[in-house]
């Protein structure tokens, strides 16, 4: 009996466990190629750097998962972020502008659910048109100039730490924890599955299959929220091209996680250790001093390896 679980257990996790032994590999190679990658000033900081896309990534799980992708998440950080961090700026009123943040952050995700889930429109067409939208409202706000003079207190945060590690990375990991329950543990998460893996089954059975893909981009855009408040607290500014790229990197992470772009498979932690891989190897690739033009074409790679993977995984299970 324990022996079927077992096999059943390395069967179902059989990607996130391979990237598991991959990163391990990995890092041990990369602690003798450079005296300087296993050093507790560079995991902390790379932790840090990370941290970002990490909870991005939590929001793009759940939307591939579904059946979908969102594009915008990092323009939906530059706009949130641009509007509360100009509110802040001038009033001095945190409590304010981290509503800000979060209410437009959410409104996006709304109107992303909306039109994927109630409206029918290609999830990939409707998020590339918020993108485009939200990155023009984030100059168009700002005039193209960046904000700072934040309120002392969020500084205070950021330099906060508890045993040596700063507040917004353990904020990180308890965020993961508590999502990985929700995707796990609640009507939330499995329905979550169910619509990515048979959209018109699930629809069926009776499930509000419109809601609960508009829930998941939802998510999404307060994921988005999270992200840009950490991102503040780390810069102490926000400029018109924040968030630009972040989205090809959350997707990026949980693909190497083991997420599938086919929707109804994956899990948070298999994206957090996609999010160390991906991270770290950007790291080694600097401290290995290769030309940034290059690192580029090396994260490609190892994208479409991970993709390839898990595409001969699925196929070899069925």
């Amino acid at each position: 009996m324990k022996n079927e679980k077992r096999a059943r257990f390395f069967k179902t996790y059989r990607s996130e466990l391979s990237m598991l032994i991959v990163f391990l590999v990995f890092y041990i190679i990369m602690s003798f190629a450079s005296p300087s990658f296993n050093t507790k000033s560079n995991v902390l900081s790379v932790l840090s750097q990370m941290s970002v896309t990490a909870i991005l990534a939590i929001g793009q799980t759940f939307v591939i998962v579904s059946g979908g992708i969102d594009l915008s998440v990092g323009m939906i950080i530059g706009l949130s972020g641009m509007l509360g961090g100009m509110y802040m700026s001038r009033t001095q009123n945190l409590f304010v502008g981290i509503l800000i943040i979060l209410g437009v952050s959410v409104l996006v995700g709304f109107i992303n659910g909306f039109l994927v889930g109630y409206l029918r429109i290609a999830a990939f067409i409707a998020t590339l048109g918020t993108q485009v939208i939200c990155n023009s409202l984030t100059y168009v706000c700002s005039d193209g100039n960046s904000a700072s003079g934040f309120p002392p207190a969020l500084g205070t945060v950021g330099n906060y730490k508890i045993l040596d590690i700063r507040v917004y990375i353990i904020f990180m990991i308890v965020l993961y924890i508590l999502m990985t329950w929700i995707m796990s543990s609640t009507k939330v998460g499995r329905f979550t599955y169910a619509i990515g893996s048979n959209k018109e089954a699930t629809r069926l059975s009776g499930i509000n299959v419109n809601w609960y893909t508009m829930l998941c981009y939802i998510i999404s855009g307060l994921m988005c929220g999270l992200a840009a408040m950490v991102n503040m607290i780390r810069l102490m500014a926000v400029d018109p091209t924040t968030g630009s790229g972040l989205e090809m990197d959350s997707i990026a992470a949980a693909v190497i996680g083991g997420v599938s772009m086919a929707g109804g498979k994956g899990i948070l932690p298999g994206t957090f250790i996609g999010v160390l891989l991906y991270c770290f190897l950007r790291n080694a690739l600097n401290l290995l001093g290769i030309n940034p033009f290059w690192q580029g074409s090396v994260t490609g790679v190892v994208i479409i390896v991970a993709v390839l993977a898990e595409s001969l995984a699925s196929k070899r299970n069925k």
